[in-house]
């Protein structure tokens, strides 16, 4: 499987240069079949449209074919985070406070490595957390192997959708 971080090196300018933000690159299969996911952002939004998605598809293969930097055949897939996000970024759990998460840590952080609970910001490196059963933890930044937004009605509200066209198209049966 192809590194990473030459990956994320690779595409990071491409999608950056049409005026988005790399969420997460991930690379996952086995056998003959393999996904290069990628999730990006407006800045503004925090979302993509389908447009967007097949902006940033077009970019990324033309660079992906031109420098060949994964072996094995893979599907690449470009998609926006989503409401219920992956965080990422340090930035993300900043931009993200008082919001519901789960965190899951690399190494034992104050007796646990699985935290759910409300992200309250960060301190330099670190991501100040209120998990539902322990308190107020510190997690370290760098410890974190996986972190996500729970669905929430306060999440659905902060996330409202770009746009409702057709919403009062759409018929239901009684």
């Amino acid at each position: 499987m192809a590194d990473i971080a030459l990956l994320t090196a690779l595409i990071e300018p491409e999608v950056k240069a049409l005026g988005f933000d790399l969420v997460r690159i991930r690379l996952f299969g086995s056998g003959d079949e393999h996904t290069l996911q990628i999730m990006a952002e407006d800045p503004k939004t925090k979302q993509l449209v389908i447009e967007d998605c097949a902006a940033i598809s077009r970019r990324i293969s033309d660079v992906m074919d031109e420098v060949d930097p994964i072996e094995e055949a893979y599907r690449l897939e470009v998609s926006s985070p989503g409401i219920d996000r992956p965080l990422t970024r340090l930035h993300d759990f900043i931009e993200w406070a008082g919001h519901e998460a789960k965190i899951s840590a690399t190494e034992i952080v104050e007796g646990r490595k699985s935290f759910r609970g409300v992200l309250n910001g960060v301190e330099g490196d670190d991501i100040l957390f209120t998990d539902a059963k322990s308190g107020d933890v510190v997690i370290p930044f760098a410890l974190v192997s996986d972190a996500k937004l729970l669905l929430t009605d306060a999440l659905l509200s902060a996330t409202m959708p770009l746009s409702s066209d057709g919403a009062d198209d759409f018929e239901t049966e009684e």
